[in-house]
């Protein structure tokens, strides 16, 4: 049996991480690691257990119940029929004509963000990465802008717990910790949500959480949880990945010279740098699944109630699945990539982290004759889970 290293840390920018994928990809490809939990790294076999939610569940309360009130009814984590029912009800308030609709005020509150930084040097996550796909989210749900710190607080915490080690925080629990990382802080953010969404119940406005709450389907209509659980996964994960995707972007501007301006001189090119970079560095590198029955993956047999982590990241550069996957090809021909999910749980905010991607970046470049990462500045990471940088310090030129 192959001597797996142990899984190396995403503080050097992601390069020891990869590698260690390469290796897991070519000669451990289903790896059971100390807690029992199955990881899956080749494309085809992240695909074939993000597609069978009969085999692979989404519910992870099946094995740990103490996560079930936290988790019901959350749309990224319940099965069909539920999830049918859920995504439909979802889908006629957050439709791709309202996201559509959204592009003039993101193209203005990035141009507000953009002039009001002061000097060359600023912090790219600070500045604009964080602060505009966070009020963009707020805006479209109608609760104030001015909150986003609020936002961030819970968000940071949240995610510090779950992704620091997404495993062990799975298995290695402290309650008080748990408590003041994850169960505090989503309390708060649903009580304040909660409170929003009494109020448009009294007096409906032209917002998404209004439109929630005004969506039927055969008579059905969104609980006051579920329409508080579908805001809570849109103003984390929404605000978050695209962040993350924002300066990703930058980095690999900064690792492909020429590249932004070939972007400055051709526009059309920048969709499908978005999909590339979202292949490259995949912002969500893992998701979960716990197995409903015994099930075979590459010659390897997963006993029933076992918990699977298919790698989003390793799945996005399978040499089985792409051609020369380590390089970065913004106008790549096979780019199927998984960032986004796959099957059932693929994003429903997809389009909007598209559209803000495509409208940051152009922004950036109208507003800059060039943006580099600062020379000899200290660029942070998010730990393990998370793929993108939490500072980034950049020195630009104007025109």
């Amino acid at each position: 049996m192959h001597q797996v290293t142990a899984r190396p840390s995403t503080q050097d920018g992601g390069a020891a991480l990869l590698g260690w994928l390469r290796d897991m990809r070519d000669q451990a490809p289903v790896w059971r690691d100390e807690y029992g939990v199955h990881h899956v790294f080749r494309y085809d076999d992240v695909v074939a257990v993000t597609t069978d939610p009969a085999r692979f569940s989404s519910d992870i309360s099946r094995i740990m119940p103490d996560l079930d009130p936290l988790s019901r009814d959350i749309l990224s984590v319940i099965d069909p029929p539920l999830h049918r029912k859920l995504r439909r009800l979802v889908s006629q308030a957050f439709t791709p004509r309202m996201v559509a609709q959204l592009e003039p005020r993101v193209v203005e509150l990035g141009r507000e963000l953009l002039e009001k930084i002061d000097g060359d040097q600023f912090d790219l996550i600070e500045e604009f990465a964080y602060a505009l796909p966070v009020i963009v989210i707020a805006e479209l749900l109608g609760v104030p802008a001015q909150d986003r710190d609020l936002f961030r607080e819970w968000s940071e915490k949240m995610l510090s717990k779950e992704f620091d080690d997404p495993v062990s925080m799975q298995f290695e629990n402290d309650d008080a910790d748990f408590d003041a990382l994850v169960r505090t802080p989503m309390q708060q953010m649903r009580a304040y949500l909660g409170g929003h969404l009494a109020d448009r119940r009294a007096t409906p406005r032209e917002d998404l959480l209004t439109k929630l709450v005004e969506a039927e389907l055969d008579g059905d209509r969104l609980t006051d949880k579920q329409v508080i659980d579908f805001a809570c996964l849109l103003l984390m994960a929404g605000h978050v990945s695209t962040t993350m995707l924002l300066g990703n972007t930058v980095l690999c501007m900064e690792d492909n010279p020429g590249l932004q301006d070939r972007l400055r001189a051709d526009r059309s090119l920048i969709p499908a740098t978005i999909e590339e970079v979202m292949r490259f560095r995949a912002p969500i590198t893992i998701a979960s699944r716990v197995t409903t029955e015994d099930v075979e993956i590459a010659g390897v047999t997963i006993p029933a109630n076992s918990m699977v982590m298919p790698w989003l990241l390793s799945a996005n550069h399978d040499e089985r699945r792409f051609s020369e996957p380590d390089r970065f090809v913004p106008d790549r021909k096979d780019a199927q990539q998984l960032a986004f999910g796959h099957g059932i749980h693929f994003c429903l905010g997809a389009p909007l982290a598209r559209l803000e991607g495509r409208i940051a970046v152009e922004l950036m470049l109208d507003a800059f004759t060039d943006v580099r990462v600062t020379p000899g500045a200290e660029v942070t990471y998010h730990r393990e889970g998370l793929f993108g940088a939490k500072t980034l310090p950049v020195t630009v030129r104007r025109g």
